[in-house]
């Protein structure tokens, strides 16, 4: 008991730390070369350098804590469907939540002949993606829930909401028949993923439905290690499964939702991150892996972030769910790896 006190607290500590040492790292390092004394002065107010000042301020500051609460918004999600629906393999993209927002954006971008570019994108275009996104992802989410409120099965549920996505997504090829090359091209771009499109003044919104949305994740922490041990038990125990299995979908599509929206369909964090959290713990205790993984999450989408940012010459743009799956399959073969031969030594 002591030494798994031990690692955790040692776990902890090194995730913590990590998730610090790359928000610095977003902060100070990108595609522009900036002096560190001239990123000091900008944070502490003291710089006279505009362009400086707006790329520190507005463009790198912001995007660490959207990169930092979008990473542990997907993995409190992943962790919490995996939980759910008792399939590792389960996250927000799975139910459908993330093809809403897709159609969504593909109707706003498509639909207006490719003048939405994300470079030189009017306000108001921006905010019509972002709103088409959410509502496509909310009209998932409110079929979702209308299906648990009626279907007793997780199995049945996850099947509904696969032929969602495939539904969406069929939607989409229409979309892409009648689409001009230059819509498709900015849709196929906005599918990449991007922590950088979320501005400065949107910033608080955004991190206050995030930070909601992870409250109420923590508070689901009970509910999920009863439901560890199956439905019936979970029954006896006096947990109303349907009534915690719609809070949790409501809980996880509000923050799929939110950040697919703001940043895109970004792959592989709620599927990955919840593995990982269990792998290094050792428990599937949520009070321990429910925080870890949020933090864990926010680490790698730091990093990620971070790769993305890194100058790679010539203008060459680097796709984030690109690095989130070289980052994410790796890691994923190597925890199932070690814990199928873990499993098969005991």
């Amino acid at each position: 008991m002591y030494q798994q006190m031990k690692r955790i607290t040692s776990v902890f500590a090194c995730s913590a730390a990590a998730t610090v040492v790359l928000f610095c790292l977003n902060v100070f390092f990108g595609s522009v070369d900036i002096p560190a004394a001239g990123v000091c002065d900008v944070l502490l107010g003291r710089s006279s350098n505009e362009a400086w000042r707006f790329i520190v301020l507005e463009s790198r500051l912001v995007q660490a804590v959207t990169a930092m609460l979008g990473g542990a918004a997907l993995s409190a999600a992943g962790l919490m469907l995996q939980t759910c629906f008792a399939n590792p393999l389960a996250d927000t993209s799975i139910l459908g939540v993330n093809a809403g927002a897709s159609l969504g954006a593909a109707l706003a971008i498509m639909l207006l002949g490719g003048g939405l570019a994300s470079a030189t994108l009017p306000v108001s275009g921006f905010v019509l993606v972002l709103v088409a996104a959410f509502v496509g992802s909310a009209a998932v989410l409110a079929m979702l829930s209308a299906f648990a409120a009626v279907l007793r099965s997780n199995l049945m549920l996850l099947i509904s909401g696969i032929m969602v996505s495939y539904v969406t997504s069929a939607f989409i090829s229409l979309l892409s028949s009648f689409a001009t090359v230059e819509g498709v091209h900015l849709y196929v771009f906005w599918g990449m993923g991007n922590f950088g499109g979320v501005s400065s003044g949107m910033l608080p919104l955004f991190a206050a439905v995030i930070t909601a949305g992870l409250v109420g994740s923590a508070l689901m922490i009970k509910p999920l290690n009863v439901m560890l041990l199956g439905d019936g038990y979970a029954r006896n125990l006096g947990v109303p499964v349907r009534s915690a299995r719609l809070k949790i979908l409501v809980i996880t599509g509000v923050l799929g939702a939110t950040v697919t929206a703001f940043c895109g369909p970004v792959a592989f964090i709620g599927l990955a991150v919840p593995h990982v959290a269990r792998f290094l713990s050792g428990t599937v205790n949520h009070k321990v892996i429910m925080p870890l993984a949020m933090v864990c999450g926010a680490a790698v989408a730091l990093a990620c972030n971070f790769v993305c940012n890194l100058p790679a010459g010539n203008g060459i743009f680097i796709p984030l769910n690109a690095v989130m799956s070289l980052w994410g399959v790796p890691v994923i073969l190597y925890v199932l790896f070690v814990g199928y031969r873990q499993k098969t030594l005991n």
